[in-house]
């Protein structure tokens, strides 16, 4: 079931969330994991609730994407088209559960100002959401396999035309790919999310 949220008036010229939870979670299934890693409990909510909580708190439009798709850039091409009329786009992958409100804001903001994509950074080191501009929904409509869009990212970040944008929120980086990254993303929810 796809689903995207109507835009309040004031979101409507602001960039879409694309939430993306088709994937299949090999590697969760593998470390001991059951089923889906999206729904797998974390502070006794289903992970991907939290990632929508916080899509949700930010007042950005939002999409989720979780028709099944064979690989990430075909979940993204689709959503892409889906939400071919946005301003832009930023790629949350659904297992980012400790991601801040404020952080998706702040990637939209560089999109909004002119930035072909954005990157949030915490700690010197890149994480999700990317964001970018209508000018690259061409290319992201056209994606497909497992590689999502890091060859589009990489060669905007070789032309000089991605924007980092400084974040204090450790959940750009808390994926839960194992069962070991659910217990230390409940660790750190439950711990007060020191620095996320």
């Amino acid at each position: 079931m796809t689903a995207t949220a109507k835009p309040a008036a004031s979101a409507a010229s602001a960039p879409v969330v694309i939430v993306l939870a088709s994937g299949r979670g090999e590697r969760f299934v593998a470390s001991g994991g059951r089923g889906s890693k999206l729904l797998a409990r974390l502070a006794g909510r289903a992970v991907l609730d939290h990632t929508l909580e916080a899509v949700r708190a930010s007042g950005l439009p939002w999409h989720l994407e979780d028709d099944g798709h064979d690989g990430m850039g075909d979940s993204i091409a689709a959503a892409v088209r889906a939400t071919s009329s946005a301003p832009g786009w930023l790629i949350l992958p659904g297992d980012l559960p400790l991601i801040q409100p404020q952080t998706l804001r702040k990637v939209a903001q560089a999109l909004t100002e002119g930035a072909s994509a954005a990157q949030p950074v915490h700690q010197g080191q890149a994480g999700h959401p990317v964001g970018f501009s209508a000018q690259c929904g061409g290319e992201l409509a056209a994606l497909a396999g497992p590689q999502g869009a890091a060859r589009l990212l990489q060669a905007l970040r070789e032309r000089g035309e991605v924007v980092e944008v400084p974040v204090e929120d450790a959940g750009i980086l808390t994926d839960i790919d194992t069962l070991a990254d659910l217990a230390k993303a409940e660790a750190l929810l439950l711990g007060g999310l020191g620095g996320v």
